[in-house]
């Protein structure tokens, strides 16, 4: 049968796994009577809770006797390592754009990629039905974003499909016609996407995708590059640099049909394959037959800009909620992490006791703590902390600059714009993006950006749309202003007591709710003022056995602040750290005996001075 192998790149929410909704179903994967999932390709409980793609994966339809290879592909910048291996994979890429929001960072960051590889890109302009529609200025904005990324005049001469993948429809025209369904699009990629290069030679696949699996063990998704692979053959692994990982026997062959895998007997030079049964063979090795010497070039994958320490939670309450606590269990878990996630890089600390995680992203990071807290896992987690470089010529300490697009109502833009100054950003550009919204273009450090998404969205009532790309090292711009406020810590264990933390409402607000175990050290609010404070939020009300004419005061609370994983990481400060348990996620000071804290104090003090 003929293949075409594509990938599916898009920014965030433009609707990639929606098209491939459309696709399966149009395709005839699907019985007629078959129940299937909105958004199908989403497969595991935080993609589908957060309606985001956080893994590559792969699927195949058939049309007119050619069986299409696609990979559905993460959307946001921090799974961006997801995105740079599977494009070795793929002959070309179908570049969906929202007809209203036009091109996106991300979709900067992979189109960047791809064209660099060599891939003529399809470019698709999805949701061509919304009311603020801009369809011709998307257009021209798709094309001057190839011309700025270097693209070739073959690259340049793109095709352009438009339509809505949420009604199910694809046409050469804005206007439809709109009964064809997925159809034109097809027969585009019939037409235009090249059929998979064969080299010469023995059996060789390089693998981009690596999973677990309880039946067949570790499973890893790649293009067959040459030859051929039946099971049971002998073969061996390469790594990049051509040294032999192991040898031994393929024990299984499963090729994409439809959303199933199903068991094959051979898989041909071209086709994009599953393969079972090597202990050790990872991302970016490759599979090989006994007679070959030198290895597929794997694509480079970014370095990670951002790192946080994970620990064991040695915290009083610690092994009350979570069965995983142990340091050997909790590194054991992020090396597994770390071979399957390129983008991810796990180093053991000095003391051995903690962890340094790098990675993207805030949120990237932050969906491994929260897969590891759902897994029974109990952590301590660091404040965030940029990857410098040392520049060595010019003496220079480097930090990583961040391209940031902010979509926000002009009544809003001013304290944007004070409030990105502030944390050290520079505006490129500011132009109308449509709708009495303005598009904000700004080059800020990473230091500057931690915790800013949840602010902007208080200062812009919920209205400004935040998308950030890395954009490259630059020299570092000086100190940063962080939290103004101090925190309120607990002095005392037990349980809160609704009485004490009404009388301490002036204080400030409470992250707590009465009958919540707190314990010596734990930060349960935040301060009005800019010093911390320890109070005692266990305090009952003194009961006596005199009768007065006034009626009891009724205690009633201010609803307290509740803390996210996402917000917490971004709110602490580099002497707290987040507890993280499958039950719960507390704040609390590094040091939880106050003397030891004021003794850190006056060493850091006597340091500065």
């Amino acid at each position: 049968m003929k293949l075409r192998n594509i990938a599916i790149i898009a920014h965030v929410d433009h609707g990639k796994t929606t098209l491939v909704d459309r696709l399966l179903q149009q395709s005839g994967a699907f019985r007629d009577n078959q129940r299937v999932a909105e958004r199908v390709m989403d497969s595991n409980d935080l993609e589908k809770e957060r309606g985001i793609t956080i893994l590559a994966k792969a699927t195949s339809v058939e049309w007119k006797d050619v069986r299409v290879n696609i990979v559905d592909t993460p959307g946001h910048a921090d799974f961006g390592g997801e995105v740079e291996r599977i494009l070795s994979m793929v002959d070309s890429a179908i570049v969906l754009v929202d007809a209203a929001e036009g091109p996106m960072p991300q979709t900067k960051f992979v189109v960047g990629k791809a064209l660099k590889i060599g891939l003529k890109p399809i470019v698709c302009i999805n949701k061509v039905d919304k009311a603020d529609a801009r369809i011709t200025e998307v257009v021209n904005e798709v094309f001057d974003l190839f011309a700025a990324l270097d693209a070739t005049d073959e690259q340049l001469d793109f095709p352009i499909i438009y339509g809505s993948a949420k009604q199910g429809w694809m046409a050469d025209s804005p206007d439809g016609p709109q009964d064809q369904g997925m159809g034109p699009l097809f027969d585009l990629v019939l037409r235009h996407v090249a059929e998979p290069k064969i080299e010469e030679g023995s059996f060789r696949l390089l693998g981009t995708l690596l999973e677990a699996n309880p039946y067949l063990g570790r499973v890893v998704t790649g293009r067959v590059f040459a030859g051929s692979v039946k099971p049971n053959q002998a073969v061996k692994v390469l790594d990049r640099m051509g040294n032999i990982v192991e040898q031994g026997r393929v024990s299984k062959i499963l090729a994409f049909r439809g959303i199933e895998r199903q068991p094959i007997d051979e898989a041909e030079a071209g086709d994009i394959v599953a393969i079972a049964g090597l202990s050790k063979f990872n991302v970016a090795d490759t599979l090989c037959a006994l007679d070959v010497t030198e290895p597929l070039q794997a694509q480079p994958i970014d370095p990670p800009t951002l790192s946080m320490t994970f620990m064991v939670n040695d915290s009083p309450l610690a092994g009350t909620e979570g069965d995983k606590v142990t340091s050997r269990m909790i590194r054991a878990r992020l090396y597994k992490e770390a071979e399957g996630n390129v983008a991810l890089k796990v180093e053991d600390s000095p003391t051995g006791e903690a962890f340094i995680v790098s990675g993207r992203g805030e949120l990237q990071l932050g969906i491994l703590i929260e897969t590891m807290r759902r897994e029974g896992f109990e952590l301590s987690i660091s404040r965030p902390r940029v990857v410098f470089k040392k520049d060595e010529e010019n003496d220079q300490l480097l930090e990583p600059i961040e391209e940031v697009v902010i979509d926000v109502d002009e009544e809003h833009s001013g304290v944007v714009v004070q409030k990105m100054s502030e944390r050290k950003a520079d505006m490129i550009e500011m132009r109308p993006s449509g709708g009495d919204r303005l598009r904000l273009v700004f080059h800020a450090p990473t230091r500057g950006l931690i915790g800013y998404q949840g602010e902007l969205l208080t200062d812009t009532r919920g209205t400004a749309i935040m998308n950030r790309l890395f954009h490259e090292y630059a020299p570092h711009r000086g100190d940063i202003q962080g939290r103004r406020n101090g925190v309120l810590i607990s002095n005392e264990q037990g349980e809160s007591v609704a009485y004490a933390m009404w009388k301490l409402e002036d204080r400030g607000p409470m992250m707590i709710d009465p009958g919540c175990k707190v314990y010596r050290g734990m930060i349960v609010g935040e301060h009005t003022r800019d010093n911390d404070l320890e109070i005692n939020v266990l305090k009952g009300k003194q009961l006596t056995n005199i009768r007065t004419q006034s009626k009891d005061e009724a205690v009633r609370l201010t609803p307290p602040i509740r803390m996210t994983l996402e917000k917490a990481l971004a709110y602490i400060e580099d002497d707290e750290r987040v507890e993280v348990t499958p039950k719960s996620i507390r704040l609390r000071k590094a040091l939880l005996d106050p003397n030891d804290r004021k003794r850190a104090e006056r060493s850091k003090e006597a340091a500065i001075s």
